[in-house]
């Protein structure tokens, strides 16, 4: 069973888990196209970060950043290898969802690569009804970049 836990940023696996997210973010686009955040920006304030768990063993994990106004971002999305394909990232994006809305969010945007490698996460996040848009906050338009957004 997939459970979703708040923290664990500091945890072995979960700092191996966003390693391997970095070491892929910079072998499918150049470090001006890579926009994950590091693990102090994982801290900030404004930014809630959760792993997705079976007993011990992280699966996944993913983060909410508050933006302007009733906007947030979703940060950090990752799966891990073995979990790809079961339900972990499914299970984080709702949520991430679900706390958005609970906190009064009205709008809920990420940032994907347009590379093959991102294309389950692309059909996940279609699936779940966000839409395509332009640049949002600090971002421009980037050939690696894929915009998204869901009214919540």
């Amino acid at each position: 069973m997939i459970e979703i836990r708040a923290g664990g940023l500091d945890q072995p696996q979960v700092i191996a888990l966003r390693q391997a997210h970095l070491d892929d973010m910079h072998a499918t686009a150049p470090a001006e196209s890579v926009h994950a955040l590091d693990a102090s920006a994982l801290n900030a304030e404004g930014v809630s970060f959760f792993t997705a768990r079976d007993g011990d063993v992280v699966l996944g994990c993913g983060a909410l950043k508050r933006l302007s106004g009733d906007a947030a971002e979703i940060k950090s999305m990752r799966t891990c290898a073995l979990a790809r394909g079961k339900g972990a990232g499914t299970a984080m994006l709702n949520h991430l969802i679900d706390v958005a809305k609970c906190e009064g969010i009205g709008r809920l945007y990420l940032e994907t690569g347009t590379a093959e490698f991102f294309a389950p996460a692309r059909r996940l996040y279609l699936r779940r009804g966000f839409v395509l848009c332009g640049p949002f906050a600090d971002y421009v338009e980037d050939p690696h970049s894929v915009f998204m957004v869901l009214a919540l």
